[in-house]
């Protein structure tokens, strides 16, 4: 299997060269964290690498942004597999998806589908299905791509995780199989793909999303989506979020920080209605 991608040349550019260049301009954005990863960044650290929420619109509105936590996991210890967890936003396949095997090919190369952990986790759990067609065409797995391949330049496995079903319970569910399955945290990444309130007033935007950003840093999960209830607000990838935040509670990250919160009306200069994006990390220690 090869999973081809859906959004090259339109979320992100489809050359080699000019999304290497475009990855670049996402950190030394004056929205980026101004620098770029060493390449040759800690290769045996102990140091757990943090669990991370990532944006995934196109890079010019969220790419910066993005590259707040991709700069972040280039500080910690290189993990053997990077799992990603985003929504589903056609509603095609089934409830919860896990890749089953084969590459995932970008405009940077190939990357190889951890197949014993998909597996492991289809065993864990009956909510899990083995399944390609839910991500045939979803762009908030694959814009992570790029980046991930830009930091880790000597490879990695990927686990792509792709939730249609984005309840509470559902999400609870993922992240208690993925701490299960994740004996040894320090050498797996594991990242959310949302955004955030979408196409509201730059201000509205802000107020909407503060407060859930508080119980998401807190680890709250029942609180979050109380929160999110209560703003009206429209994450899109709110189930993963919620997945990873169980993942990390259940694994022992008690760190917290918001490394950057922004809005495409930052980027465009038009606030009149924008998507927030923040990029959030979890530590260990």
């Amino acid at each position: 299997m090869r999973r081809r991608p859906a959004v090259a040349g339109y979320f992100y550019e489809g050359r080699r060269d000019a999304l290497l260049e475009q990855i670049r301009g996402c950190f030394l954005s004056p929205h980026g964290p101004g620098e770029l990863p060493d390449p040759d960044g800690p290769e045996t650290s102990s140091i757990p690498p943090p669990v991370l929420v990532s944006p995934h619109a196109g890079y010019m509105y969220s790419g910066p942004v993005a590259a707040h936590g991709y700069l972040e996991l280039s500080k910690r210890r290189r993990p053997r597999t990077v799992v990603v967890v985003g929504p589903n936003h056609y509603g095609i396949g089934t409830e919860v998806s896990i890749y089953p095997g084969g590459h995932w090919i970008t405009p940077l190369g190939e990357v190889e589908i951890d197949r014993e952990l998909a597996s492991s986790l289809a065993e864990l759990s009956q909510l899990f299905s083995l399944d390609e067609l839910s991500h045939s065409r979803e762009h908030s797995i694959e814009v992570q791509v790029p980046f991930l391949q830009f930091v880790y330049r000597r490879g990695f496995k990927f686990l792509p995780v792709c939730m249609l079903d984005q309840s509470r319970e559902a999400a609870e569910e993922v992240g208690r199989a993925l701490a299960e399955a994740i004996p040894h945290p320090e050498d797996f990444v594991v990242i959310a793909s949302s955004d955030f309130t979408h196409y509201e007033p730059h201000d509205e935007a802000v107020r909407r999303d503060m407060p859930v950003i508080e119980r998401i840093l807190a680890l709250d999960v029942a609180g979050f989506y109380r929160e999110m209830e209560r703003r009206d607000a429209t994450l899109c990838g709110y189930g993963g979020i919620a997945a990873v935040m169980e993942y990390a509670r259940r694994k022992g990250y008690i760190g917290s920080k918001l490394l950057k919160y922004a809005t495409s009306g930052d980027v465009s200069g038009d606030r009149s209605s924008v998507v927030g994006y923040a990029s959030i990390a979890f530590y260990k220690m």
